[in-house]
């Protein structure tokens, strides 16, 4: 079985038991907090990836990292997860549930790539034409990369809007191209 599948079967329970415990709002905080802790630390999840350490030097390293900065419900999955051998897998689990929330709560996440930052306002304008144009609420990710020229591409999903110069220079070499070879 592949570590998506596990991690997706884990992250189902995890968020059944959370809306059991009233919890959910805690637990997909602490999904976030992992997730960010892990993307600082790199060696925390080759430690938890590692089938040489002990389950028990796993559960003692997380106890201390995030015994009192995450729910009851949380600090007793991850021990369930490593107890099961499935440390390596806690990484893209928590992924998985903020996934799971997310659909669960109607949110689409989205990503701007532009030339030049976003002033505030035009990121909040293009976040006012997602959710008007999809509904629900969206978390809006941007990025700069200046090889764009200008414009952006937006990314919702598997759709993409890319109304960069780059783009559209391409298109019309491509176009110049085949009117040569004819």
């Amino acid at each position: 079985m592949s570590e998506i599948t596990v991690a997706l079967r884990y992250a189902k329970a995890l968020i059944d038991l959370a809306q059991e415990q009233n919890a959910l709002e805690a637990v997909k905080n602490d999904m976030d907090l992992f997730l960010h802790t892990l993307k600082a630390n790199p060696e925390l999840k080759a430690v938890l990836s590692n089938p040489i350490i002990s389950h028990t030097k796993k559960v003692h390293i997380l106890a201390d990292v995030f015994g009192t900065r995450v729910s009851k419900v949380s600090i007793a999955f991850f021990n369930i997860m490593v107890n099961k051998g499935r440390g390596e897998v806690l990484y893209t689990t928590a992924h998985e549930f903020i996934g799971l929330y997310d659909v669960k709560n109607h949110i689409t996440n989205a990503k701007v790539v532009t030339a030049a930052p976003l002033s505030a306002e035009n990121k909040k304008k293009m976040l006012d034409d997602v959710q008007q144009a999809i509904g629900g609420t969206v978390k809006l990710a941007d990025k700069v990369d200046p090889s764009l020229i200008g414009g952006f591409v937006l990314t919702i999903g598997d759709r993409q809007v890319d109304t960069s110069i780059a783009s559209s220079l391409k298109r019309m070499k491509k176009e110049f191209a085949q009117i040569a070879i004819k």
